[in-house]
């Protein structure tokens, strides 16, 4: 599975597997323990992980989701800690820490809450995920 794979739905929680495209729209499977498929139309705010990019100051003006998921896993493997309940400064200082630059003005609270709940999510069903193409192709060489 890979980022391209992976949907969030704007009104529903968690995150979905992508599944197929259906004549009136994609067809979704949630990554929690029952499974559910959905149908949803082309009018839904649909967005995949990997076209999900962090404001920063950087000269880019952004750094892809999952890079910055792959640096929270080599940092913190798996365990970040925190949650969606965690406090607002607690929640600030930890994507501080993950990315000195991010744009505090553009990313809120509520978009670090849900790259916790998404990371600790994929961290313990999926951490295939974080392991890098390069590692991959490596150990399947010896």
């Amino acid at each position: 599975m890979t980022f391209e794979e992976i949907a969030s739905v704007a009104g529903k929680g968690g995150l979905f597997k992508v599944l197929k495209p259906s004549r009136s729209g994609v067809i979704l499977e949630s990554m929690d323990a029952r499974r559910t498929k959905l149908v949803v139309g082309a009018d839904a705010r649909v967005s995949i992980l990997s076209e999900i990019s962090i404001y920063t100051y950087s000269e880019e003006g952004s750094v892809p989701l999952e890079d910055v998921m792959k640096k929270i896993h080599e940092e913190f493997e798996g365990d970040t800690g925190l949650d969606k309940n965690s406090d607002p400064d607690e929640l600030k200082s930890f994507l501080k820490h993950v990315l000195p630059d991010y744009d505090e003005d553009r990313v809120y609270v509520s978009d670090i809450k849900k790259l916790v709940t998404w990371y600790n999510s994929l961290s313990a069903n999926h951490s295939e995920l974080f392991v890098n193409s390069q590692e991959i192709s490596t150990d399947e060489e010896e």
